[in-house]
């Protein structure tokens, strides 16, 4: 004769109990359902030129309420009842953050379709105090003669960066941005960019071996 005790039994043995997904309108309402992404003045005509790029994989692939409110500059994301993934307000948070950031809608899109991406700002500034033409030349040889050391970078570590002004803004994988981040502190305290290359290689190479 069993005793049942909640789900376990005297013989030791429990089943799991099996509870449907939640849809996003089925949870508890918290201010999570809701963000608010605010747009730079220099990002405000881009956005406005590729509104229909960002508004439609928002509204007709992850089911969110989406406005641009120009008078407070943002950008406004909620739930509806439509939505199924909790998560995907936080992902079209993100992938509007991305654009106002200064990536193309193309490559911030990838934030949408991928788990594992991630975005990550710094600035050059947490790197080494600098000013006046020693900020200029750190930029510049982050961003190399008409964006080569930028684009080795990306496509070394198959990653999209965007320099501005002192700011750095970083889109991929974790371990492919640690890379990237890495290659531009170096530069920015003074290594040789032909150092920085060939660590890039070989750091490359290792991650398609381990991935």
């Amino acid at each position: 004769m069993e005793v049942e005790d909640g789900d376990a039994s005297v013989d030791g043995t429990s089943e799991k109990p099996h509870f449907d997904k939640l849809k996003a309108s089925e949870e508890v309402s918290t201010s999570s359902d809701f963000r608010r992404i605010p747009i730079p003045p220099h990002r405000l005509s881009p956005l406005k030129e590729n509104w229909l790029k960002i508004y439609s994989p928002l509204v007709e692939h992850m089911k969110l309420q989406v406005r641009m409110n120009t008078r407070g500059k943002a950008v406004e994301i909620k739930s509806s009842e439509l939505t199924e993934d909790s998560g995907a307000v936080q992902k079209g948070a993100d992938f509007v953050k991305a654009f106002a950031l200064g990536f193309d809608v193309e490559d911030a899109l990838a934030l949408l379709r991928l788990d594992d991406l991630y975005l990550d700002t710094f600035s050059l500034l947490d790197i080494r105090t600098l000013s006046g033409d020693n900020l200029s030349r750190a930029i510049g040889r982050v961003a190399g003669k008409s964006g080569r050391t930028r684009y080795a970078i990306e496509n070394a570590t198959r990653t999209r960066i965007v320099v501005a002004d002192t700011r750095v803004s970083i889109l991929g994988s974790w371990a492919n941005i640690k890379v990237a981040r890495d290659a531009i502190c170096e530069l920015v305290l003074g290594a040789a960019p032909g150092k920085v290359y060939s660590k890039l290689r070989l750091l490359s190479a290792r991650l398609k071996e381990r991935f």
